[in-house]
């Protein structure tokens, strides 16, 4: 069984007071959701490296690679919103993709048809076995908000959390303007 809020596409909000320093004030895009588990990747947490730093004999791209989440951190993810140029890509909601074929990749980021602002490298990924998400959501883990591509390429990764809590309404506009250090409070 699917669980409503849980599904392809959906930005998962960590709440305010979650003190796991993985996902603390995290906005995870999440990929893939389905009887099995669900895959994501941590929208707002830049590793300060380049991905033609981190890649062997990858084109000239000046492109920062953010922190997928703790799941196979010697793994490389990828998502944009070139769907229809590379080739294998998977269709997560409008304007976003993943994945899709690393030989061609390259050759299009080689040949200057992807720039930086249409594609976002992850290390590693947030992931979630059977039924575990849905339990982290009853126990008010997160927040789920609908996704738009705008808050993976436009956005300013730093400010993530709280634009999408913000755009949400109500209470959870308040809910953004918690801050960050308790002591504040």
């Amino acid at each position: 069984m699917i669980e409503k809020g849980i599904e392809n596409g959906k930005v998962l909000l960590a709440e305010p007071f979650m003190l796991d320093p993985n996902f603390r004030r995290s906005a995870v895009l999440l990929c893939e959701h389905n009887e099995e588990g669900s895959v994501g990747f941590i929208m707002n947490k830049p590793l300060r490296m380049r991905i033609d730093e981190l890649i062997e004999d990858f084109p000239e791209f000046d492109s920062e690679v953010f922190f997928g989440g703790p799941v196979q951190t010697d793994t490389i993810h990828y998502v944009h919103n070139v769907g229809e140029m590379l080739d294998e890509s998977r269709y997560v909601v409008d304007g976003v993709y993943w994945g899709g074929d690393f030989s061609k990749l390259k050759f299009l980021i080689s040949s200057k048809l992807i720039q930086p602002e249409n594609i976002r490298f992850f290390v590693g990924y947030s992931g979630w076995s059977e039924g575990q998400l849905a339990d982290e959501m009853n126990l008010g883990s997160w927040v789920s908000a609908n996704m738009d591509a705008n808050y993976l390429f436009k956005s300013i990764p730093s400010r993530l959390w709280e634009q999408v809590m913000y755009n949400k309404g109500d209470v959870y506009t308040v809910i953004s303007q918690v801050p960050e250090d308790f002591s504040w409070n």
